[in-house]
């Protein structure tokens, strides 16, 4: 463990406080600590999906360690995966059910809470109709229980007004893949970071979010040509050859722009367009409109760069596109995501080894709901509203065709405004916690306080279980059993551990257990299940035939071998490391993939007098997403105990603070106060970075209720802000209408001399 937290954190473990000690009775204590046994399983946190062990000692999980033969991560993990083991034993895990009665949450027995829920559920569905219950869910699910739930959800309560909160980070890359390709699926694999000539890294902090993927870069032999894309100076910037710190939200027009000059200087693959791509012509009208010095005015980027970043890409033998919530999480998510898309189909670059658009996942099981949860689509990449695909899904299930839904219902920012409106009336949020993940927080506090019952599922008391009326305790990684799919399409065994603490229940057991609550529901949608495995074995006949095929899978082949890619079948009986090859065709009607003509637009919450400044938010690799996880592990919380704010120079002078001070950051929405101060060259004049994962500075207090049209996925990335400190209260003065200029970024030996200190210090 403390090797590899000073291969990623740079600490000095020697002279650090969790340093092994010299005491020869430590040998002693070592073995006595030593687990009976070591349970194969796949991490449960972040979308890479590392295999490890579980070790286990009196029934209890006291360590984790990599797996060394996995093909992920080869042995090594994080800071999170190497104590996830301690999350177990959180004191706030939840350990039965609760009822509220007055202002407190009271022990209950699962009859109690199960009748209370079913009870109030019917009662609003025979007064408002069924699509008056909402459901939240997550992407911490196994994919058994996220198919078992939408079944629930869909068949059983029969609302469609059902969503995940992998919406908050995934759906933009979830629709750009279908526009573009005709299906949802990430095209390529991690092979594929170490077989490419170039790789092109947007709004994706990798060395932070997903810092296991530097391996598989450092195994390029080709030593290839790394060009980071990303207002922010992260520490993924250090890794470029190339750093190109663009404007904030300009990245379609940037993709627009570098495809106009590969048509213009011929360096297009015009065989692989005549064969595979439609939409050409119009595409080519379209980029009249983006010539590289029009591009260089909105992005910053200056016009030699342009040219050198199209010259790379297109002549590359082969080039990788990676992205994560910096291209995501946009009111231009989906264009963004499809502009890439672009881009790569105009020069060929997909559907080979190193050549790939490829979409990198936020959390462990984000891909599994996306397949088989009832969101996005129906289950295994079905269309809502396609009749032929419905009968099919039915006639495999052998349930009505009325009760197949033919259109997909509100999202999740539009449940939260229906919720407004009065139209749902009850929520059930199952693992996630939307009261520190959610944009514009008083307005979401607002609307759930009109809800007539607020139920909450999760494994640990959140933020949002606190609210509840009902709370149902779940298990959670380690004390269950089934499947995770990882950003490369790759499905791993999750195993059993440990018992769930005093009551709780795994997911799976309480949908079973809270479907008997609905006369006929549990014989109709569950026949004969008992276990996790029944759910997949249906889960295989549902996706056979489908581009997310699971039929030629079993838990023991998994296992056995590390995970297994889809689609598996008689064809691809090992796996398929990558999609739309010769041998898998673009799932358009026409087989062909579609070069969209896609517009950029002007941010829609432009700085002001009142609010100069661009808040830009994310993860930090010491913590994960709202900390219902991780926020009483002892080393991870030392690291990063609250949130700070990274701040340029330039208007830490003009604040008067400087690293280690506190202020305050403000927007149209509320303002959140004493903020740890940490003045850095990583972000430009005029813009900020804060993470988001602490509820003590609640940053989405700040972030607008804006949403790509396309998506639903919120804009997080870009709120106008205004910042006040002890001494300059009023905060910064605008320096021009809309900051803005070609800015270069250099980091120094103060900047890292800084991180060290507030490191070791856990200032940050």
């Amino acid at each position: 463990m403390l090797n590899s937290l000073k291969n990623f954190l740079g600490l000095d473990i020697k002279a650090s406080k969790y340093a092994l000690s010299d005491d020869p009775m430590f040998g002693r204590i070592a073995d006595a600590k030593k687990p009976d046994k070591w349970v194969f399983s796949t991490c449960g946190y972040c979308g890479v999906g590392c295999g490890l062990y579980i070790g286990v000692k009196d029934g209890k999980a006291v360590y984790t360690k990599g797996n060394a033969c996995h093909s992920v991560n080869m042995g090594t993990l994080c800071p999170k995966g190497l104590s996830e083991h301690e999350m177990l034993t959180s004191s706030n895990r939840l350990l039965s059910p609760l009822i509220r009665k007055g202002e407190t949450l009271e022990k209950a027995s699962w009859d109690e809470a199960f009748t209370k829920v079913s009870e109030t559920f019917k009662s609003i569905s025979e007064k408002y109709g069924s699509r008056a219950i909402g459901v939240l869910s997550t992407g911490q699910l196994l994919t058994e229980e996220f198919y078992t739930l939408g079944k629930l959800v869909q068949l059983g309560l029969r609302t469609n007004n059902y969503d995940g909160n992998t919406t908050l980070c995934m759906a933009s890359a979830v629709a750009g893949y279908k526009q573009s390709l005709g299906s949802d699926g990430p095209t390529g694999s991690y092979e594929d970071f170490e077989c490419a000539d170039v790789i092109v890294l947007v709004g994706a902090n990798i060395a932070d979010n997903h810092p296991i993927l530097k391996l598989h870069i450092a195994k390029n032999t080709k030593k290839p040509k790394i060009i980071v894309i990303d207002p922010r100076a992260s520490k993924t910037a250090q890794m470029a050859d190339i750093f190109v710190p663009l404007k904030p939200r300009t990245d379609l027009a940037l993709f627009n722009g570098l495809a106009y000059i590969v048509l213009e200087q011929g360096w297009e693959n015009s065989e692989y367009l005549k064969a595979n791509v439609t939409g050409l012509g119009d595409l080519r009208r379209h980029l009249q409109n983006y010539p590289p010095q029009e591009v260089a005015n909105i992005t910053g980027v200056d016009v030699k760069t342009l040219y050198e970043l199209a010259r790379l890409i297109a002549g590359a033998p082969a080039a990788l596109t990676a992205w994560t919530m910096g291209v995501n999480q946009s009111y231009m998510g989906t264009d963004t995501v499809s502009a890439i898309i672009n881009l790569h189909l105009l020069t060929g670059q997909i559907g080979r080894p190193g050549a790939s658009p490829f979409s990198i996942t936020g959390q462990c099981n984000a891909m599994g709901t996306r397949e088989s949860g009832f969101t996005s689509s129906l289950p295994g990449y079905r269309n809502y509203g396609d009749e032929k695909a419905a009968q099919e899904y039915a006639d495999i299930v052998h349930v009505p065709l009325e009760l197949i839904p033919t259109s997909r219902g509100y999202k999740y920012g539009e449940i939260i405004g229906a919720i407004e409106r009065g139209e749902i009336k009850a929520l059930w949020v199952v693992a996630t916690n939307p009261l520190v993940s959610f944009v514009d927080q008083r307005r979401l506090r607002a609307a759930l306080a009109k809800l007539d019952l607020l139920v909450v599922q999760d494994a640990f008391m959140s933020d949002t279980a606190e609210l509840a009326d009902v709370v149902f305790s779940a298990a959670t990684w380690g004390e269950k059993e089934g499947t995770y799919t990882n950003s490369e399409r790759r499905c791993n065994r999750a195993n059993k551990a440990i018992n769930p603490p005093g009551e709780a229940k795994s997911d799976f057991d309480i949908f079973l257990e809270f479907s008997g609550y609905f006369e006929g529901v549990k014989e109709l949608i569950y026949p004969n299940w008992e276990t996790p495995a029944d759910a997949f074995e249906e889960w295989k006949r549902v996706t056979q035939g489908q581009l997310c095929d699971y039929s030629g899978m079993s838990y023991e082949m998994m296992e056995r071998s590390g995970g297994i890619q889809w689609p598996c079948n008689e064809q691809f009986p090992l796996g398929t490391p990558r999609l739309y090859t010769p041998e898998i065709g673009f799932r358009t009607l026409d087989g062909k993939a579609k070069l969209l003509s896609l517009e950029w637009i002007p941010l829609q919450e432009p700085t002001v007098e009142q609010f100069p400044v661009i808040l830009n938010t994310g993860r930090t690799v010491e913590q994960w997403h709202t900390r219902t996880k991780t926020r009483e592990i002892g080393i991870l919380n030392d690291l990063a105990p609250e949130a700070w704010v990274d701040i340029n120079p330039a208007d830490a002078e003009q604040l008067e603070v400087k690293s280690g001070d506190r202020l305050s950051i403000s927007s149209p929405r509320g303002r959140v106060d004493n903020i740890v101060v940490r003045v850095t060259q990583t972000v430009r004049e005029g813009n900020v970075f804060v993470p988001f994962h602490f509820n003590t500075q609640l940053i989405n207090t700040l972030t607008p209720s804006l949403f790509c049209p396309k998506s639903g996925e919120p804009n997080f990335k870009q709120t106008a802000v205004q910042l006040h400190s002890q001494k300059v209260p009023e905060g910064i003065k605008m320096k021009s209408p809309q900051i803005s200029g070609e800015i270069t970024f250099q980091r120094t030996d103060a900047d890292l001399r800084i991180e060290e200190k507030t490191l070791e210090q856990a200032v940050i």
